[in-house]
């Protein structure tokens, strides 16, 4: 059994909230030999625009001792999986959720924002406290 993050259910019950579709609980992707699981996958069907977006969620805490040292390992992997990911399903979008207090904290900082800003990484940001969804940075892409 996968060891999951314990904000698994907040993020999977705050992207039900707003309107998406858990595909995957994980999503299995595999590269070479290797298989790597995102946290999920999920869809969300725009019916006016006759598009859907289509993403995968890697969920990221950031419990351990030192924020640093928890920013570089889930870019590390945020990188990993984002470019496994562009070959294997390109029309689904990558994002890295972290909850609003993980956000206020190193991604309010200089080095975090120099991450969004040179779209190193996507982050989905929830409430841990409302299972909602606050911001996505970037919003995520149509798919036609």
């Amino acid at each position: 059994m996968l060891a999951r993050d314990e904000h698994h259910e907040h993020v999977r019950r705050a992207l039900l909230r707003d309107g998406w579709t858990i595909t995957h609980d994980p999503l299995r992707v595999r590269w070479g030999a290797r298989d790597m699981y995102i946290d999920l996958g999920a869809e969300r069907l725009i019916a006016a625009e006759k598009a859907e977006r289509k993403i995968a969620v890697e969920v990221k805490s950031f419990g351990g001792l030192s924020p640093i040292d928890d920013l570089e390992k889930a870019i590390g992997q945020f990188v990993i999986y984002h470019d496994v990911l562009a070959a294997v399903e390109p029309e689904r979008t990558l994002y890295l959720a972290v909850s609003d207090l993980v956000y206020d904290d190193i991604f309010s900082e200089p080095i975090g924002q120099l991450l969004v800003e040179k779209r190193r990484v996507r982050l989905m940001v929830f409430s841990t406290e409302t299972e909602s969804i606050r911001e996505w940075t970037p919003e995520p892409p149509m798919v036609k």
